[in-house]
């Protein structure tokens, strides 16, 4: 498809000349600009240059009329318009895309280099009420009323005979009984008509109450008619084209009308076909009058006279049989498939595999899902991912390409993002030396789904050689029924265009279907149809590990160690001589050291950073990481932290026997789990009490006041706290520690 814009959007209308284009036309590049948000003073400024039908506030008038549509008219109408009055596009197909466009295929058939022309011969003899009969049984049951027309009106305006409203009252059966009895004088059955005006006919049969698009019983079929090109041409395009024409009548003018199958189910379906029907034909040389789109149209009659020519039915049931065969054939013709390929013509030239992205895990221009429950922190891991790609750095382990990297942001707002990305890179220890690889399009708010997404997204992206670009949440584009396996392979769909047009790899995370997953394999676990495991090249599976009290307390005491070796090492010269190896691994030990070698001043803020480390290290949750690859050998689980806001990997092994959640009835784990959090709450008052009596009692007597203020808790709390201890007494306000 051509690249353009709204503002070459603009420019396109130069090229297109209003005074040549058909009403419905003129009306469909006005409804085009509503839907790409321009307003009615720029079509009216264009109309103004067909100086014989311009009437001034017409435009202005008919604009609040275009409310919308489920199919509306869009962008592609006007470039269309354009093409066919001759303009070019100026730059090449397939780079990039308008933000409203949409990925579709031509569908060209014809070659106008080896066309041949078809001539058609008007008959010597005929016989007109059986070219009316042949018609009538082709298109019509006999139940079915027919709606014709034999008198007409001339339009001083237009300078022309036009049809009246016509006849309705008759079925297809009783027209043609009375065809049959009427002596070969068609007059008795029809009426009389103008020899040099001819007559018409409704090709879809009408509900016997009137002729409008509302009094269309069955929308059966469409008409062709093309006045611009020669009639030996028409032939042979629609010949070539298999259209599955059930009557071919010439105008007995400068046309043909094929009578084309549509077997359309409703209105809107109808449009949909003859829409495609009509671009169909524009594409391979046939340009259609879009006036004719309606199912009620007339059609010129066979076996008429018209200013002395016939209008005569040149064929009937040619090409494909229906609708339905013939957009299949169109389709598999131009399906942009490539051929089969022999491997003996590869084999001792074997073409490149495409880079890894992840080492061991993903190649460039591939898929991978991470899937997870919501509290995994899928997103922050997504956002390292990012910026271990713009920095050449690991991720969790395996080391990544470097490269340009797109962050599409549909969940956060612009703040709230840019702000994650610092803080990971803060977190990490990491230096942002290379941030310019890093794109993040903030679409909060702004999101469409994916098959609209998709062309958008590769427009922006066409000129940046991303070497991956990841999408977070996929829950915001998702089109469909994510538990229909149809409907999740044309969403999947569209992550394969971006990889196939871009060359990027394309991540992305999905979360974990409801209930317990420790029993499922990783590839199953993930919310909706199982496309979402079939289809990714990589699928990145976190389940949450159980953390029993030994792996917490160990993690505290590792936090606090580390909090107490930090503030040694800023403030104690000797301190490597004062405390042994051992100390150095104890949180209690490390704590008397503190207090014994940390100057005062210092020393209330080392209580506080070891609260806090204490809390971080409380909350943090532990996660094993499996795999379903399709490029590489899946690697065994891996096990990583997940410390607010980064994820770490276990290098150590803390966590290999640790198990995933528990798999017992769901009444069973939650009341484990309120146990467990109880006396989780109760120790971490303990050990808080204990923390602040020690950041307290520099160099003077520890009161409630003074422990009060360090936890930021009212004195009758410390005394409860204290009193549920046990370890303390308090006398005049001053807390002492028990013998």
């Amino acid at each position: 498809m051509d690249r353009y814009d709204h503002q070459l959007d603009l420019k396109i209308l130069d090229h297109i000349n209003p005074a040549t284009l058909s009403y419905q036309d003129w009306l469909s590049v006005g409804m085009a600009l509503k839907h790409h948000g321009f307003t009615a003073n720029v079509w009216d400024e264009w109309s103004q240059r067909d100086k014989a039908r311009y009437r001034p506030g017409e435009c202005y008038r008919k604009w609040d009329g275009f409310d919308g549509s489920d199919n509306p008219v869009t962008a592609g109408t006007i470039v269309q318009l354009a093409k066919d009055q001759g303009w070019t596009p100026a730059m090449t197909a397939g780079k990039a895309l308008d933000w409203d466009s949409e990925i579709t295929s031509n569908v060209v058939v014809v070659d106008p280099n080896w066309l041949e022309s078809h001539e058609v011969q008007e008959p010597a003899d005929w016989d007109p009420v059986n070219q009316i009969i042949t018609y009538l049984s082709t298109l019509f049951d006999a139940e079915d009323h027919v709606g014709y027309v034999t008198s007409s009106w001339y339009n001083e305006e237009e300078k022309r005979y036009l049809p009246k409203a016509g006849n309705w009252d008759r079925t297809a059966g009783q027209l043609i009984q009375e065809l049959n009895n009427c002596g070969g004088d068609i007059s008795l059955v029809l009426g009389d008509y103008k020899l040099e005006v001819g007559a018409w006919i409704r090709f879809n049969p009408l509900d016997g109450k009137g002729v409008k698009n509302e009094n269309v019983t069955e929308y059966r079929y469409a008409l062709v008619e093309s006045d611009d090109t020669p009639i030996d041409k028409q032939y042979a395009i629609l010949r070539e084209l298999e259209l599955p024409i059930a009557a071919l009548v010439h105008s007995g003018g400068k046309s043909l009308h094929a009578i084309v199958r549509i077997d359309a189910t409703d209105y809107a379906e109808y449009r949909r076909r003859v829409d495609y029907l009509y671009d169909v034909c524009k594409q391979n040389g046939l340009p259609v009058d879009t006036q004719n789109r309606n199912p009620s149209r007339l059609s010129r009659l066979p076996g008429i006279m018209r200013n002395g020519h016939k209008q005569f039915l040149v064929d009937t049931n040619i090409g494909k049989q229906s609708w339905a065969e013939w957009h299949e054939w169109i389709e598999s013709v131009n399906d942009d498939l490539p051929d089969p390929e022999s491997l003996a013509t590869v084999w001792d030239n074997m073409p490149d595999l495409s880079p890894p992205l992840i080492d061991g895990v993903l190649r460039q221009g591939h898929k991978m899902l991470l899937a997870g429950p919501s509290k995994a922190g899928k997103s922050f891991a997504l956002i390292q991912l990012c910026i271990a790609i713009a920095e050449g750095l690991q991720w969790w382990g395996w080391q990544v390409a470097q490269g340009p990297v797109l962050y599409v942001n549909l969940e956060l707002d612009r703040a709230s993002a840019m702000h994650r990305f610092k803080d990971v890179y803060k977190a990490n220890d990491w230096t942002p030396t290379n941030i310019a690889n890093l794109d993040v399009w903030n679409l909060r708010g702004k999101a469409v789904p994916m098959d609209k997404l998709a062309p958008k997204l590769i427009r922006r992206a066409a000129q940046k050689d991303y070497i991956a670009i990841i999408i977070d949440p996929i829950y915001k584009v998702i089109t469909g029924d994510e538990n229909s396996a149809e409907h999740m392979a044309h969403f999947m769909n569209q992550f394969d265009l971006i990889a196939a047009e871009l060359g990027s790899a394309v991540i992305f995370a999905h979360h974990h279907s409801k209930g317990a997953q420790g029993h499922k394999q990783s590839g199953d676990r993930a919310s909706g149809s199982g496309v979402f495991l079939r289809d990714p090249d990589a699928l990145i599976d976190m389940i949450e590990l159980e953390l029993n009290d030994d792996i917490i307390n160990q993690q505290i005491n590792e936090a606090v160690c580390g909090v107490g070796k930090a503030f040694l090492k800023c403030h104690v010269e000797d301190y490597e001589e004062r405390v042994g190896q051992d100390d150095l691994l104890s949180m209690k030990a490390m704590s008397e050291h503190c207090r014994e070698l940390l100057p005062a001043d210092v020393h209330s803020d080392y209580g506080a950073a070891t609260l806090a480390a204490e809390k971080a290290a409380r909350r943090q949750s532990a996660w094993r990481i499996e795999a379903t690859l399709r490029e590489f050998v899946s690697f065994p689980p891996r096990d990583v932290w997940f410390r607010y806001p980064v994820h770490q990997v276990d290098d150590v092994g803390v966590l290999k026997d640790a198990m995933p959640e528990s798999e017992k009835p769901p009444w069973e784990r939650a009341t484990k789990s309120n146990k467990k959090n109880k006396k989780s709450r109760k120790q971490q008052r303990k050990e808080a009490l204990e923390m602040a009596f020690e950041a307290c009692g520099i160099d003077e007597n520890v009161t409630v006041d003074a422990i009060a203020d360090f936890m930021g808790v009212t004195e009758r709390t410390v005394r409860n706290r204290i009193k549920e201890h046990g370890g303390y007494d308090i006398e005049d306000g001053i807390v002492t520690k028990k013998a």
